[in-house]
């Protein structure tokens, strides 16, 4: 029996309308949806060619026995479309998937990039990438709070606009703070920030303060934060970091000076 194709399906931030076409593709052509259950809900919910599918769900931090169950299903010759929340490549299952491939060489897998929370949300914020941006989670259930810490100073050092993702969540109640006070050694206090919670879906919210205020906020797991640059604007209420185009001279078309 020839085996099935695994697709390992970025869906974006939540909505429909955020998907790729190929996508969507991929979850109507599949016979069997595998991912976290609120993913897999998400998708029934907004896709009614999907309710009828076999689906293949598991809770939080079960992510090994979701891979592997995918490629089972494809092993018995069945196309299957694993589903992450935003791009799978970027804290997704891509390199969960490829790396017990071995196991199943003879299961054929394809790669569907979607539309990561860091782009989503500053789409909501304004254009707080506009220059060299870095992400960086600070959830330790996987890496090492020392390593984090690292990887924190060195965007600091560094300038970039940091994107955070896993902020906060009941066990972890005071890593913002902490990332917030190695950003505060070496930004001022009053550098433009932001947040966007249950980005593209029911009960999205956005909200803009300094670095100094992002210290005592109250965030959670859907929630996405942005810690500007040096010289980050805030521009009628939206986080914008200029690239120079200052320089830009519109009467000629050409960089004054």
């Amino acid at each position: 029996m020839k085996a099935g194709k695994v697709f390992i399906v970025g869906a974006g931030p939540g909505g429909i309308g955020d998907m790729t076409g190929r996508a969507i593709a991929a979850v109507r052509e599949c016979g069997v949806l595998c991912g976290y259950t609120v993913y897999i809900d998400l998708i029934r919910a907004q896709m009614p060619e999907a309710a009828g599918k076999k689906t293949v769900t598991t809770p939080m931090r079960r992510e090994i026995e979701r891979c592997k169950a995918a490629l089972d299903e494809a092993s018995g010759g069945r196309d299957v479309a694993i589903i992450c929340s935003g791009d799978a490549g970027i804290y997704g299952m891509a390199g969960p998937i490829l790396q017990l491939q071995e196991n199943y060489p003879h299961v054929e897998i394809e790669i569907i990039p979607g539309i990561t929370a860091a782009v989503s949300g500053a789409a909501i914020l304004g254009a707080p990438l506009m220059n060299d941006f870095c992400v960086v989670s600070l959830s330790d259930l996987l890496t090492p709070w020392d390593v984090i810490e690292k990887r924190l100073r060195a965007a600091a050092e560094g300038d970039f606009t940091t994107v955070i993702y896993n902020p906060m969540s009941k066990k972890r109640t005071d890593h913002l703070r902490r990332a917030c006070d190695i950003f505060l050694e070496m930004r001022p206090e009053n550098t433009v920030c932001g947040w966007v919670r249950n980005i593209g879906r029911p009960g999205q919210e956005k909200k803009l303060m300094t670095l100094r205020d992002l210290r005592d906020e109250t965030v959670d797991m859907f929630t996405t934060v942005y810690i500007g640059s040096e010289g980050i604007l805030n521009v009628n209420g939206c986080m914008v970091v200029p690239r120079g185009y200052n320089s830009f001279d519109p009467n000629t078309g050409n960089m004054r000076g």
